[in-house]
């Protein structure tokens, strides 16, 4: 991936997909670390660790990570790990267990953006930078697949408050609906037609599986 052009690699030892059974932190840091420890002084590109644990992220931030993806809600934890590490955050969005029938009574993009609003009010409060913050808005997470387009249609009109917004469609099951494709690994083609759209629509960072494909997408902006 690197070779292929990735600016950094995202590294996840517990699924956060719709009914991924439990993994106990325990076990979260029995898988992460030998993993950690097996790339250091391989990669030129900094390292992010997908977590919503601050204990995780700690333990990954000492071995080298420089970013932590978070899942779910703040947590003053996390900002307190985040601050003494100087660590990129990675905010996404979601509400929890919900899975993908949420109704949004203001709608998906008002939902998102009230997010965005509270994590970065709640993180600036507890000294964190807004240079360090990034914020992505949940593709899949607790979100249907009309709630997924609505979203992708009006990625524009979400403020970021100048953080870096961040796009994770690749694979997603949404995807395959709208393009026909129930393999997840067939999916190419429509992840690359929707996150084009995304940075079309302000996306500019891009969480993908695909690292060589979409650097020659992107060549064209």
């Amino acid at each position: 991936m690197q070779s292929d052009g990735a600016d950094f690699i995202d590294i996840g030892a517990v699924s956060t997909r719709p009914g991924a059974s439990f993994v106990s932190e325990a076990e979260e840091i029995d898988r992460l670390l030998p993993v950690l420890h097996a790339l250091q002084g391989k990669l030129r590109i900094p390292i992010s660790v997908d977590t919503f644990r601050p204990a995780v992220a700690r333990l990954a931030l000492e071995r080298g990570a420089a970013i932590i993806n978070d899942v779910g809600t703040f947590s003053v934890e996390m900002a307190d790990v985040v601050r003494a590490y100087g660590a990129g955050w990675i905010a996404v969005h979601t509400v929890g267990e919900a899975g993908n029938d949420t109704v949004y009574e203001n709608g998906v993009i008002n939902a998102v953006q009230a997010f965005f609003d509270v994590f970065y009010a709640r993180a600036t409060a507890s000294g964190v930078l807004p240079s360090q913050l990034m914020f992505d808005p949940g593709f899949g997470f607790s979100k249907n697949t009309p709630q997924n387009m609505e979203l992708l249609e009006n990625l524009n009109l979400l403020n970021t408050h100048d953080c870096f917004l961040m796009t994770a469609l690749s694979r997603k099951r949404f995807v395959g609906e709208m393009t026909n494709t129930p393999q997840a690994d067939q999916r190419l083609a429509g992840t690359l037609h929707f996150d084009r759209i995304a940075v079309e629509k302000g996306s500019c960072i891009l969480r993908v599986h695909d690292v060589k494909e979409h650097r020659e997408m992107l060549k064209g902006f």
